[in-house]
């Protein structure tokens, strides 16, 4: 008892379970008021360490609740910050934010189905060199991953290029509820099947020894944390998301102003916030991959970029009734080229359920691509 004590105020000291509350105060102290650089520079450092917070508190409920779970509440906790950056940044943005939705969900899109996974099978296909040489994973699970990713990218961002009720790639009301409604619905199916209907399909092919992890009753996996512990970080991850959401608010202009200032064009900010949001998880994927749980790394990937689409599009579209201006979801041609391309890589990759490291490298290559078009359009 008393060494679970001392665990416990060991706990208490990390800088995970400091951040949050640091990042409250911060938040109480710049609310309402226009920082300078020193101040927004402060900040900006505080909200990047509250954004990391937030997904390791997320990881250690997703450990307690178990796989497929956790991948779910991982990525569900991303995208309440990713809907939350979006929609302070539309709000308070100075320039034309019409197109900051649509940009900020292809870039997670992008950096999620090319750059997590890239990562992931490259780091999972080397980690097996002395074996196999290949990163094994599930195709039925990943396949219906990837097939979800395409029809709630399909549906959103390449169909309001096409539609012709209103002018311009977007939607009109009655399409952006259809949009919205059908997106929330194949998310859910998802869901469904992930944790219900077909779990087995979504956990790792071989149970191997998480390195470096407590392993107290030697079943080959670290153990969950207990319940106090749980329910501990479940609230520290509701602070730091507070935290995030209204430090986001505080810190959205020097954002667009940071981006201007090196002369990248504005859609620019999009890749910024996706990025920003996605760097723990790709942290998470790549150490997973690392202890050759590749197909945790590719729920990760692929349910980031759901989420990112089927909560993202339906909670802008209730936003936009009391946002001003148009709501721009219909990609650029460039950006439906490569959309395309990464639908074709993917399904190449995803069917034979292993992968090389060129899959990896391929699938990289077209996130170097879309970054380096993002800069010179």
């Amino acid at each position: 008892m008393a060494a679970q004590d001392q665990d416990s105020r060991a706990g208490l000291l990390t800088w995970t379970s400091l951040t949050p509350i640091a990042a409250l105060v911060l938040l109480a102290l710049t609310w309402g008021r226009d920082p300078n650089a020193l101040v927004a520079s402060i900040v900006f450092v505080v909200l990047v360490g509250a954004v990391l917070a937030a997904v390791h508190h997320a990881e250690v409920v997703a450990h307690r609740v178990g796989e497929p779970y956790g991948s779910l509440v991982l990525a569900v906790a991303v995208t309440v910050i990713e809907v939350a950056l979006i929609v302070t940044l539309m709000v308070s943005g100075s320039k034309d934010t019409s197109e900051l939705a649509r940009d900020t969900v292809f870039a997670a899109v992008m950096i999620s189905v090319n750059g997590i996974v890239g990562l992931s099978l490259v780091v999972g296909a080397l980690k097996r060199s002395g074996t196999s040489g290949l990163a094994v994973f599930h195709a039925e699970g990943t396949g219906s991953s990837l097939a979800t990713v395409i029809t709630l990218a399909t549906l959103t961002l390449v169909l309001p290029r096409f539609t012709t009720t209103e002018p311009g790639p977007e939607f009109s009301g009655g399409q952006l509820a259809f949009a919205a409604v059908a997106s929330l619905l194949v998310y859910l199916m998802f869901v469904f099947t992930q944790t219900v209907q077909h779990r087995d399909f979504f956990l790792p092919v071989e149970a191997h020894h998480d390195r470096g992890l407590p392993d107290q009753d030697a079943d080959g996996h670290a153990d969950p944390p207990s319940n106090r512990t749980a329910l501990f970080s479940l609230g520290l991850l509701l602070a730091a998301l507070v935290a995030v959401v209204g430090l986001a608010k505080v810190v959205s202009p020097v954002i667009e102003d940071a981006v201007a200032a090196v002369g990248f064009p504005h859609a620019f900010v999009g890749v910024v916030i996706a990025a920003l949001v996605l760097l723990p998880e790709s942290i998470s994927a790549v150490r997973a991959a690392a202890r050759e749980r590749v197909q945790i790394s590719l729920n990760l990937a692929y349910g980031s970029a759901m989420a990112s689409i089927g909560l993202t599009i339906p909670t802008i579209a209730v936003a936009s009734i009391w946002l001003e201006g148009p709501l721009t979801l219909g990609l650029g041609e460039t950006q439906i080229v490569l959309l395309m391309l990464s639908v074709l890589v993917g399904v190449l990759t995803v069917v034979p359920g292993r992968a090389k490291p060129l899959n990896g490298g391929l699938h990289l290559a077209i996130l170097a691509a879309y970054v380096f078009l993002s800069i010179q359009p």
